[in-house]
């Protein structure tokens, strides 16, 4: 029985719906398509950033100096390069539905600020029980040690939770330690797909069988 799910943030509980603010921003500084999103998640510094290797603030200051802004600039940046990204109400209200009966836990690669913006992100701050960050861990996403170590704090074996992410790669490694996992996409129906595992709201069973 799954007992316990587990979420992806970026591509999955917060989309990118709306890529004209990236594509305005790549216009403006004379980047090519999809450069300003390489530079912050994909370059090197962005990697060590979600590595832990180097600072959020590290990482902003490299980009200011890479792309020759200002700080007004750079302000502007940050601003417009998330401009486009929204949260799905939907889903976290479906989440919502499930908290009484599942464990929630949040897997992300992401930078050192992850457990500030979990909490700014209304309602999504009191949803989940464990928050597992790969600044913080210095360790990505597929490595099957941030599985693990997440298996291991909501005291689950692989079996009884379920991973959704939208990167193919990730949900292979989850599948590699031995979990479910699901594909995010365009269009799924991820209550449909949860459901085809035995995951329903009010059906699940999160207490531990010690």
């Amino acid at each position: 029985m799954i007992r316990a799910v587990i979420f992806d943030i970026g591509g999955v509980l917060i989309r990118t719906d709306n890529a004209t603010p990236r594509q305005q921003l790549e216009q403006q500084l004379g980047l090519k398509p999809g450069e300003a999103e390489y530079i912050v998640f994909n370059s090197p510094m962005g990697q060590q950033a979600q590595m832990g290797e180097i600072s959020t603030a590290h990482l902003w200051r490299w980009v200011q100096k890479e792309l020759k802004l200002s700080d007004l600039a750079l302000a502007e940046f940050q601003r417009e390069f998330f401009a486009g990204d929204h949260l799905d109400h939907e889903l976290v209200a479906y989440i919502r539905q499930l908290k009484p009966h599942y464990q929630l836990a949040i897997i992300s690669n992401a930078k050192d600020d992850l457990n500030v913006t979990m909490q700014e992100i209304d309602p999504v701050g009191d949803l989940f029980e464990l928050v597992v960050g790969s600044a913080y861990e210095r360790v990505m996403k597929p490595n099957a040690a941030i599985f693990h170590r997440t298996l291991e704090r909501l005291q689950r074996q692989p079996q009884e939770a379920v991973f959704i992410d939208d990167f193919l790669h990730n949900v292979e490694g989850a599948r590699a330690v031995g979990m479910n996992a699901i594909h995010f996409q365009p269009g799924l129906d991820l209550p449909a797909a949860l459901a085809e595992m035995g995951v329903e709201p009010g059906k699940g069973n999160k207490e531990r069988d010690d």
